[in-house]
């Protein structure tokens, strides 16, 4: 079993699959892990509660920065209640800096908009058998307005680093 990080094409069986259309951006990322039984909100928790340093410190600089152009504070990744259990949350609760969309053992949405744009994030847990499984981020944004272009110009390359990063902590 390798534990690297790849890029993939969006699983065709994944919900994220159909907001592809009219996407200014996406990208989808795989690692392949110990089937341990955690649903894929559980994967994900594990990865934001081990965000490494330097993707807190740009999310803090992101967050002081687009307040001067009248866009939302996120907050941190790991910005969620450690103690509450996967299966508790509920579509409409916070995740760190996402929103809930939806919730199932083998697929999560996550997401926020602002007047610029709408992110939607999807953790996709594809097992490949008994002992492993597969964890898929897909990322897909679809932009508003000039601001949003704008605003995905130091984000892409950025977003390229942050991603692989933190789905390589679903095995911390």
């Amino acid at each position: 079993m390798t534990s690297k990080v790849t890029r993939i094409a969006v699983p065709a069986g994944s919900e994220i699959n159909n907001r592809l259309a009219g996407a200014s951006y996406y990208d989808c990322y795989a690692i392949t892990v110990p089937n341990d039984g955690r649903s894929a909100l559980g994967y994900f928790l594990t990865a934001i509660s081990n965000t490494p340093s330097w993707v807190n410190s740009l999310m803090t600089l992101r967050n002081k920065t687009v307040l001067l152009f009248g866009l939302k504070d996120l907050g941190g990744m790991g910005d969620f209640d450690a103690a509450k259990k996967d299966s508790d949350y509920l579509p409409g609760d916070r995740v760190g800096i996402f929103t809930l969309i939806s919730n199932t053992p083998n697929e999560v949405l996550l997401g926020d908009s602002d007047k610029h744009l709408d992110v939607v994030l999807s953790i996709y847990k594809n097992s490949t058998n008994q002992d492993a499984c597969s964890i898929v981020v897909t990322t897909v944004v679809h932009t508003h307005n000039l601001l949003g272009k704008a605003y995905m110009l130091p984000v892409t390359p950025l977003h390229k680093l942050i991603a692989p990063a933190v789905l390589a902590r679903v095995i911390s």
